[in-house]
């Protein structure tokens, strides 16, 4: 007979249910799981791995789902069998623990649209992680009348690896086993305690439940103009590429900074808090992140100096991946419940690594499905196991890590939302210019990126005159407002221009590489390089 989450124990007796951010705080601190941080905040390490596991993620394949799903090594395989073993294995784990901490809340902060979830921990810090980034019920994140229904269940014992005989039983070799059944909605975490596991697995259950009910699910961040609800503005991009920091505006409502629906209404949150990296982090440079890290947020893998307690955000000795969860409303003015009206204008943030792309270029239609489908960046150190440097990356639907289904699929469903409402789309670098990254390069101008989208969002640059660009044929506007005209153009900031030529050619040359993987319309093909 298949293991069921109903042998998992949570008797009253040994089970926290939905505590308080106050009470799970002095928890951590009191069972030695972290430390407060004199800013108010508690610290936490994850052990081992600081960053994702995707080698060891795999999803049950079952006949009802197995046709919608993009197998191959995002995607990758396992039995009922297997599935059976790992939650055998995860509940000799949990009920043999004197205590046990569980969070009861939501997904989707559109009650018609929203997935009841309940997180089991063994550590207390786990379950703070949940009760922060989640939609608690009852919180002014909440929308509905503070009731709960149970859809996912996610089982974290990432405090017990995996032994030979555990890997022998389930076909692997790591100690590390992360397994999800769409059909049983359960998600286990054996061997990290990584909790960025907890918050990616819910997020992949959301991108294969909302296309269901005509719901784009989204790996952006949103915001909402204060004075016009009408302009509402995503920012897709994977880790590390500005999506946090972007929509983080003292002079816009933020919706949310990583997980977004477009639904029949408007765009929406999926979650109740954010996860921000902290890497460099600055008053100056990101006054409201930081002023958000305090008491309730839980920072991760962050130096904390002994005597002072306070955190260097400069020293990447534990790893670069250095992050900070906070509820929603910890920016000044955001947009509780979070949900907005249709998007304005839509942002492709990318971190180019060889210096080739222009800052700001705007996007034809053909453009944007081209570069939603290619989903380039760069890979930045620490968001994933072993990745200790910047590489070229190609993540389709800019989080193909979280995405079940094809990514034509999540392609047409922005096409028609695009077209439908009229939005914009642009394509912001991030990353390098002057050269690649190590190697003479250096990273755009953060406030010279604000002024850009700045730009973009009050929209100044609608009927910009623009240049194109020779090797890409991206529209590249002459003038923004706050930007000197010759970052504008990549090629300007290189001394070697011949040398800027060759890289546009082999950056050009990988995108073809790519694009060669999906069944591309001749249009969308069209939308590409010209080399």
């Amino acid at each position: 007979m298949p293991a069921t989450t109903d042998q998992l124990d949570l008797s009253a007796s040994r089970t926290h249910t939905n505590l308080s951010a106050a009470k799970l705080m002095e928890l951590v601190i009191l069972r030695g799981e972290g430390k407060l941080v004199a800013n108010g905040c508690v610290s936490v390490n994850t052990g081992d791995r600081t960053g994702r596991s995707p080698k060891d993620k795999y999803l049950v394949e079952h006949p009802s789902s197995s046709a919608k799903i993009d197998w191959g090594k995002v995607n990758q395989p396992m039995t009922e069998a297997q599935f059976d073993t790992a939650l055998e294995i995860a509940t000799r784990y949990i009920n043999a623990q004197d205590e046990v901490f569980v969070f009861e809340g939501f997904t989707g902060a559109d009650i018609r649209h929203r997935l009841g979830v309940k997180v089991v921990t063994t550590m207390a810090w786990h379950s703070l992680f949940a009760e922060t980034l989640f939609i608690k019920p009852g919180s002014k994140s909440d929308a509905g009348d503070g009731s709960w229904n149970h859809d996912w269940t996610v089982i974290n014992a990432g405090v017990h690896k995996l032994t030979k005989e555990e890997q022998a039983s389930l076909g692997v070799s790591s100690e590390t086993f992360i397994a999800q059944s769409l059909e049983r909605k359960v998600v286990i975490i054996l061997g990290t305690e990584y909790a960025g596991e907890m918050k990616k697995s819910l997020f992949y259950a959301m991108n294969f439940d909302m296309p269901e009910v005509g719901v784009f699910p989204m790996h952006c961040s949103a915001n909402i103009d204060k004075q016009d609800p009408s302009n509402v503005a995503l920012f897709f991009g994977l880790s590390g590429t500005g999506k946090t920091t972007l929509s983080a505006d003292e002079n816009r409502a933020l919706i949310g900074d990583d997980e977004h629906g477009w639904g029949p209404d408007g765009v929406f949150n999926f979650e109740g808090g954010c996860y921000a990296k902290v890497i460099g982090l600055t008053r100056e440079k990101e006054p409201q992140i930081w002023d958000a890290i305090r008491f309730g947020s839980v920072l991760e893998n962050t130096v904390i100096n002994e005597k002072t307690r306070v955190p260097d955000y400069d020293d990447v000795s534990i790893t670069q991946n250095t992050r900070v969860t906070y509820p929603v409303d910890f920016i000044p003015g955001a947009q509780i419940p979070s949900v907005g009206s249709h998007a304005k204008n839509v942002i492709f943030l990318t971190a180019d690594a060889f210096g080739v792309l222009p800052p700001i270029s705007k996007l034809t239609p053909e453009q944007a499905m081209y570069y939603f489908i290619n989903g380039y960046t760069s890979k930045l150190a620490g968001t994933e196991e072993g990745v200790n440097e910047p590489q070229p990356n190609f993540s389709p639907c800019f989080g193909g890590p979280f995405m079940p289904r094809r990514p034509s699929e999540y392609a047409e469903m922005l096409s028609e939302r695009v077209s439908k409402h009229g939005a914009n789309v642009w394509l912001l670098n991030t990353g390098w210019c002057k050269g690649p990254a190590g190697k003479g390069g250096e990273r755009f101008s953060l406030p010279y990126t604000r002024a850009m989208v700045t730009a973009i969002l009050n929209g100044s640059l609608d009927n910009a005159q623009t240049a194109e660009h020779p090797v890409f044929g991206l529209h590249m506007p002459t003038s923004v407002a706050g930007v000197p005209d010759e970052i504008l153009d990549p090629k300007n900031l290189w001394s070697d221009k011949g040398a800027y030529d060759a890289q546009a050619t082999k950056l050009a040359g990988l995108f073809r590489t790519n694009d060669a993987k999906f069944d591309l319309s001749d249009a969308i093909r069209s939308g590409g390089p010209k080399a």
